[in-house]
């Protein structure tokens, strides 16, 4: 039972429905009870058909949605569309933290590489260390060859640091140009908040390590 309604649905005044759904709603990152409460209100308010279209969308998209087996972005099919379009950089790769960091850079149409995206960055806090990312799908991809400059494009966190740090290390021994975007982005910001005219200039602006 959600906090918020907690008082109320003792007293049977709430609908055990609704109650249920706000529920459920508050659950998502950014939404609070109050929030959630007037998602399901407005969901209640529009036609049946179109609710039951985004409850299939939904459920469709957590049952069916891949990782591209080269990148490890979202995909329908075994490489994403990035990954299969022939028309891409495959000389160059952009590492980024999460699949919304390859959003906020495809945004920007500055870039035409190929992407690797590692699923977080290293914290040993939250108990996150490098064999929980995509690190050794990256080290292997580079080792094939092909690729000539791996562009490290994370947080400037503590821990967006570590994990360069360490993706560093593991292909020093391969020849590959590492650089890391340009500091136009503050320290502590996430890729995803960054403007698109600030994430162009950091890309081109990179530093070579």
């Amino acid at each position: 039972m959600c906090r918020y309604f907690a008082a109320v649905f003792i007293e049977k005044i709430m609908s055990r429905l609704l109650d249920r759904a706000v529920d459920e709603l508050a659950k998502l990152p950014g939404v609070g009870d109050r929030t959630a409460l007037r998602l399901a209100l407005h969901l209640l308010r529009q036609p049946a058909d179109g609710v039951d279209a985004l409850a299939a969308a939904l459920v469709d998209f957590r049952r069916n949605i891949k990782f591209c087996r080269r990148c490890n972005n979202l995909s329908d099919d075994e490489l994403c569309p990035i990954c299969s379009d022939v028309t891409r950089d495959r000389t160059t790769v952009c590492v980024v933290e999460q699949v919304k960091d390859v959003l906020s850079i495809e945004h920007t149409r500055s870039y035409r590489g190929l992407y690797h995206v590692l699923g977080g960055v290293i914290s040993p806090i939250q108990g996150i260390g490098p064999s929980d990312l995509k690190i050794n799908m990256l080290v292997d991809n580079v080792r094939r060859g092909e690729v000539k400059e791996v562009i490290l494009a994370l947080s400037t966190s503590i821990e967006g640091e570590t994990t360069g740090y360490y993706i560093s290390r593991q292909l020093a021994d391969t020849g590959v140009k590492i650089s890391t975007i340009a500091r136009g982005i503050g320290f502590g910001d996430e890729i995803d908040y960054a403007d698109d005219l600030t994430l162009v200039h950091a890309i081109s602006n990179r530093t070579v390590l």
